[in-house]
């Protein structure tokens, strides 16, 4: 199998792409190849037919030549015996009376108009006019008439073939022969060839030792030729003209076998004619039927181009209007035929007209919100990309939110909950006809508007708020709206969506901070991105060291001493330093790193622990807990096996919002942990909405008070009554109260007043590395300093 070289590819014949090209080809090669079949029947026809006539004159002519010879045979036979039967000419004979013989054979060869006439005598002597050219042929000549049967027939005299007729001269017995000869010479065959119709050939051909000898100059190959055909014909006996070929072409040749004197050297006739002059007749006959043809297949080309031309031009119409739908134009064809062609066309008018309907219904669903009938945020962006060219800082996105949302759809339900929105929509776009009102979100719509600057920005955005909260009347009842709007500037080369993003983030930054309106604040926002990176190497930085506990230690306030650290997450990050755990705490919940970070956490705290207890320090260690890893079943497994290693007492801290999100797995969990000793501790306690709810529920221990709260706690008294409360409460449920934030002596001096068990904050100590963590567990005289 062969191959081809690399990189080569097969190459295809190149074929008709237009239609119009195919049917006229195809059509011009159906005539053509009838036009051939027809002009090769009419060729075949004519030339059997010339064929036929050939053969039959070459019969004719063979049959003519039957004729003549045998009528020449009888009038020599007559002249012959009538000369050798005369007295006088046997008596000259006898005599041997030479000029008497040579004067009557004289008389008698002008008289029968023959070449030779002479007399072989006993000796093989000749005697007449022609005695000396063949005198030396007498013995041989002789010795022929003596032995045949018949003495007539071809012999080779002086070379050359003659048809001779011999009578025997008796006086009284036999003294010689007398012979009367006719040359088979080109003057002979010429005679013959003029009693043929056609113009053929014709001469005698006689065998000697050499082979066949032709009377006509022919090449050495065409003798050969000749002398095969000769021989083949002899030896099958065939009577009838058969073809052969030589260097002039082919042609028809009878051979008609001829009596000779004697077989040693046999003798034929052979009539040829070229069947090209055969077929010359015709030559202008087959012309004309070729230049008919010519002509015939150009008027059909000329026709079929036409024809397809007729038939392509309502496809080519079809085909660009195609093109047209392909590429989203208006496509219709006009084409006023009635046949398949029309009816196509017709259906394609209809199907074009369907599909531009349908786009634009779909169009229309693409750039709409279904609930509402306002555009969506896909027609938003193309409105901000249709005002990008504007001077940079004047265009401004902005994000129109309706606050608690979730509680007004849940008290008018969804239905009545989007007209309100739609009615919001349709008030904002009286008021900014221009601005591209369209609904981003459930709960918020989002428009453009042109302002010179940002301080103009806002003071147009509070008018319009002014107007919008006005009451709605939905479903028959009025209702109250409040807005929030976020706003942000569409930036050169920073695309459409950016900037609908960064409204968006300013409508959260503004419920956030509980404003009306709030401009994009790039850098409260952070980085997102920078910030997701994070997580990717927070593992490696748990096996790197980068990640490490740091120890927050808790104050007993009536014991006067240390007794328990709170382990905290610090990361050193090596571009960026140390991160706060607000950062990549709630990330790692996000990414599902928090459960990872966790039980690595358990570990190096109970470890921290066993330390600290061989330098004869042993404290309660608290570990923070967030819901996501509460809500794992599996986790509590986890804990408990950690929890046997633990030297001393160990507390999770949970947050209130941990049991909210689960609460019967959470409680379950809580429930374990207090059976197996671990204490429970409630974090952040009062940030929360639920807490006195669910706080009946916990099997807690400790109850930390949230700082947020500690902080104000020795200049608002409305913040002192809270905290003096929560620790009433908290010690009638029997939990001990840790206050978080503690800074100050007169803060610490007034949570032991209110019977405060626990105080941790920077006071007491910031957190601080394990190494700096023992030389301050081993300073006592600093715990007598605090109050």
């Amino acid at each position: 199998m062969r191959r081809r070289a690399p990189g080569l590819k097969a190459r295809r014949l190149p074929v008709f792409t237009r239609l119009r090209t195919r049917l006229t080809v195809l059509y011009v090669a159906l005539f053509g190849a009838v036009l051939l079949l027809v002009s090769l029947s009419v060729y075949v026809a004519i030339n059997q037919a010339a064929e036929r006539q050939v053969r039959s004159e070459l019969t004719a002519t063979g049959t003519v030549f039957d004729r003549v010879w045998a009528l020449r045979s009888d009038r020599l036979r007559e002249g012959a015996n009538l000369l050798s039967k005369d007295f006088g000419f046997r008596e000259a004979v006898a005599t041997h009376d030479k000029p008497t013989i040579v004067s009557e054979l004289d008389n008698l060869k002008a008289r029968f108009g023959i070449d030779a006439a002479f007399m072989v005598g006993e000796d093989g002597h000749v005697t007449g006019e022609d005695a000396q050219a063949l005198d030396a042929d007498g013995p041989s000549l002789l010795k022929a008439l003596d032995n045949a049967e018949d003495p007539s027939g071809v012999v080779t005299l002086a070379g050359a073939p003659y048809q001779v007729m011999a009578s025997p001269v008796l006086s009284p017995d036999m003294i010689g022969w007398l012979v009367f000869a006719v040359k088979l010479d080109r003057g002979e065959m010429g005679a013959l060839e003029k009693l043929s119709a056609i113009p053929l050939s014709a001469s005698v051909v006689h065998r000697d030792a050499s082979g066949w000898q032709l009377q006509d100059r022919v090449s050495a190959g065409d003798k050969a030729k000749l002398s095969g055909f000769i021989d083949r014909v002899s030896a099958r006996k065939q009577s009838t003209p058969q073809e052969i070929d030589d260097s002039k072409g082919a042609a028809l040749a009878l051979v008609k076998p001829l009596p000779t004197l004697t077989k040693a050297q046999p003798a034929a006739l052979v009539l040829r004619y070229p069947l090209a002059l055969a077929l010359k007749p015709y030559q202008l006959m087959l012309a004309m039927v070729a230049l008919g043809g010519v002509a015939g297949l150009g008027v059909v080309a000329w026709g079929s181009w036409a024809l397809a031309r007729g038939i392509t031009r309502p496809i080519s119409a079809l085909d660009e209007a195609a093109h047209r739908l392909e590429r989203g134009e208006d496509a219709h064809v006009d084409i006023d035929t009635q046949d398949e062609i029309g009816r196509l066309a017709g259906s394609f008018n209809t199907m074009a007209t369907a599909i531009r309907d349908r786009e634009s219904r779909i169009t229309h669903l693409a750039l709409h919100d279904g609930e509402t009938g306002l555009p969506n945020r896909l027609a938003l962006e193309r409105t901000v990309e249709a005002l990008s060219d504007l001077p940079e800082g004047q265009v401004h996105v902005a994000a129109l939110g309706v606050h608690r949302f979730d509680h007004l759809r849940g008290a008018i339900g969804y239905q009545l909950a989007a007209q309100a929105m739609g009615m919001i929509g349709a008030r904002l776009a009286e008021l900014a006809p221009m601005s591209g009102v369209a609904r981003v979100a459930s709960d918020v719509l989002g428009f453009v508007f042109i302002a010179p600057d940002a301080a103009a920005a806002a003071d147009d955005a509070a008018r319009l708020m002014a107007e919008l909260e006005q009451p709605l009347n939905v479903g028959g009842d009025a209702i109250d709206v409040t807005l929030h709007l976020g706003l942000a500037s569409i930036r050169k080369g920073a695309g459409s969506g950016v900037a609908i993003e960064q409204a968006n983030i300013a409508l959260d930054q503004a419920r956030a901070t509980r404003r009306k309106v709030a401009f994009f604040d790039a850098k409260a926002y952070g980085d997102p991105a920078a910030n997701l990176a994070l997580m990717s190497g927070m593992l490696k930085a748990l096996e790197d060291g980068a990640i490490d506990l740091f120890y927050q230690p808790k104050f007993d306030m009536r014991l006067r001493k240390v007794t328990g650290v709170e382990a905290l997450s610090r990361w050193r990050h090596p571009a960026r330093g140390m991160l706060p755990p607000d950062l990549f705490i709630p990330m790692a919940e996000e990414t599902g790193h928090i459960r990872t970070l966790t039980e690595w956490v358990f570990k190096r705290a109970i470890d921290v622990q066993a330390r600290l207890a061989e330098a004869g320090h042993v404290v309660d260690m608290s570990v923070n807990v967030s819901g996501r890893t509460l809500g794992e079943p599996d986790f509590a497994e986890f804990a408990l096996a950690e929890a046997r290693r633990a030297v001393g007492g160990l507390t999770i801290e949970i947050t209130e919002t941990a049991v909210i999100e689960n609460p019967e797995l959470a409680l379950a969990m809580i429930g374990r942990f207090a059976e197996a000793g671990i204490k429970i501790s409630i974090d952040d306690f009062g940030t929360g909405l639920s807490s006195l709810a669910y706080l009946k529920q916990i099997r807690g221990q400790e109850l930390k008070i949230d700082k947020s709260l500690v902080e104000g706690v020795t200049d608002s008294q409305r913040d002192a009554l809270i905290v003096r409360s929560t620790i009433d409460l908290a010690h009638s449920l029997g939990l001990k109260v840790t206050a978080e934030g503690v800074e100050t002596n007169a803060c610490y001096t007034l949570l032991a007043g209110m019977g405060c068990d626990l105080a941790q904050g920077y006071l007491i100590a910031k957190p601080m590395a394990l190494k700096d963590l023992l030389p301050f567990l081993a300073d006592e005289a600093r715990n007598l300093a605090y109050g």
